[in-house]
């Protein structure tokens, strides 16, 4: 079983039943779909989609109170490695890696990937998504933040993962339409929403995605921010 906690956007907490504790995308500080009072309690890895600033805010700051390992792309590991973050753990696309109990796969996404940094925008290595193989054999694909790919197929035949966390906002990323085709490329039983609703131009809805989807077999499952749920 595992335990799932939007935290709003696209930052997620996945507690393991070992007890173990994984951070997609931490974007706390300043984030105004945070849920009030939420803290942690645990932190053993952070995976970072891409380094703008919503998915990577707050990585610096856990990553001195915790020293988790950090999961990213190469180039955005070297710079997290000049903030002093310690622990990090640099791949690229089609790799794997086993941190913890955990394998992480890393995927293609189709997003742009700087880093501002003092002002300046610097080059992050490029914008990815994952698939992360739990001890229980389950699998689940965190897209980052992408518009839908034909690679997505793959990604199906690849590895068929049972749930997708994919954004659906639209502007910055893909919308509800496109989600939609995604859902029917990668063809997972369970799709969760992200990545909307933070500021008033992700208009993109969950209910969108849910009416797109009708006659399918993927269920949408939008969660409340800060609720757990058990997968």
């Amino acid at each position: 079983m595992l335990e799932i906690t939007w935290l709003g956007h696209s930052t997620f907490q996945f507690r393991l039943d070992t007890g173990e504790v994984i951070v997609m995308d931490p974007w706390i500080e300043g984030n105004p779909a945070r849920p009030p009072g939420h803290k942690f309690d645990r932190l053993d890895v952070i995976c970072i989609s891409h380094g703008h600033f919503d998915h990577i805010h707050d990585a610096i700051p856990l990553a001195e109170r915790f020293s988790p390992q950090v999961v990213g792309i190469f180039e955005t590991c070297h710079w997290l490695e000049s903030k002093g973050v310690r622990n990090t753990n640099g791949m690229n696309k089609g790799g794997s890696q086993k941190v913890g109990p955990v394998t992480f796969t890393m995927t293609h996404a189709v997003h742009s990937c700087g880093i501002l940094d003092d002002g300046k925008i610097i080059y992050g290595g490029e914008a990815a998504g994952y698939v992360l193989h739990l001890p229980d054999n389950r699998k689940l694909y965190f897209a980052g933040d992408t518009n839908v790919f034909t690679g997505m197929q793959l990604i199906h035949e690849l590895y068929r993962p049972e749930i997708a966390f994919l954004p659906i906002g639209d502007l910055f990323t893909m919308s509800p339409r496109e989600a939609a085709v995604a859902c029917r490329l990668l063809k997972p039983p369970k799709v969760v929403p992200m990545h909307f609703g933070t500021f008033p131009a992700l208009t993109g809805r969950p209910e969108q995605l849910a009416e797109l989807l009708k006659g399918t077999d993927t269920e949408v499952w939008a969660l409340e921010p800060g609720k757990p749920v058990k997968w």
